[in-house]
């Protein structure tokens, strides 16, 4: 059997740890759905867990990789990612767009999910942890090795779309509430563009291992 139920369950309480764990993709979603609801929670969702199925791709084919072994093409994937976060922390503070509730603001399912996908997929440390992390559940005894690496991959991806989808559904219902509170708006856009400039200086940090 090439996926035990005891290591797949394992492996699912890891990956929902991680869901759970605050980082700019899981943000985005709930700003989403505090923001324009339900549906463009579950899209900003499903942008992230597009952008982790990408990392999976790669790092199956051996393009993640590369990314530890040739310099130049680290610091190249570094810099795009750790400027996209920065654009995007920067973004939010100039124009408190992530929590608004004013109709004007709101942007289009499309833009959206590409916000969000590229958000994961441009950002070089899904990718690194995905190559270090999922390789520790795989069994070469039990079948291919790729064929392991893209089920659990997907199986991580899945996790993370209705994991995000949820935490932004769910934030949708505090929106009648939040439009009292124009102060809390301002300090949860704030929060906002400061952990994305956070994420987005973490990964210009970030050293080739």
């Amino acid at each position: 059997m090439m996926f035990p139920v005891e290591i797949v369950s394992a492996y699912s309480i890891a990956c929902l740890l991680l869901v759970c764990s605050p980082g700019p993709d899981n943000l985005l979603a709930i700003g989403r759905g505090l923001s324009q609801g339900k549906r463009a929670a579950v899209v900003s969702g499903i942008a992230s867990g597009t952008g982790i199925l990408f990392h999976v791709c790669t790092a199956t084919l051996g393009l993640t990789l590369l990314l530890q072994t040739s310099i130049v093409a680290f610091y190249i994937v570094k810099l795009v990612g750790a400027s996209y976060l920065i654009w995007l922390g920067v973004k939010v503070l100039r124009h408190r767009h992530l929590f608004n509730f004013d109709p004007v603001a709101k942007q289009s399912l499309r833009s959206i999910f590409w916000t969000g996908f590229l958000s994961a997929a441009l950002n070089p440390k899904p990718g690194l942890f995905v190559l270090a992390f999922i390789p520790q559940f795989v069994n070469p005894d039990l079948g291919s090795v790729t064929g392991q690496m893209m089920g659990y991959g997907l199986w991580f991806a899945l996790l993370t779309t209705v994991g995000f989808s949820l935490m932004g559904m769910s934030a949708s219902r505090l929106r009648y509430w939040l439009q009292k509170s124009p102060t809390i708006m301002s300090g949860l856009n704030m929060g906002a563009g400061v952990v994305f400039l956070v994420s987005g200086l973490a990964v210009a940090l970030m050293r080739q291992r």
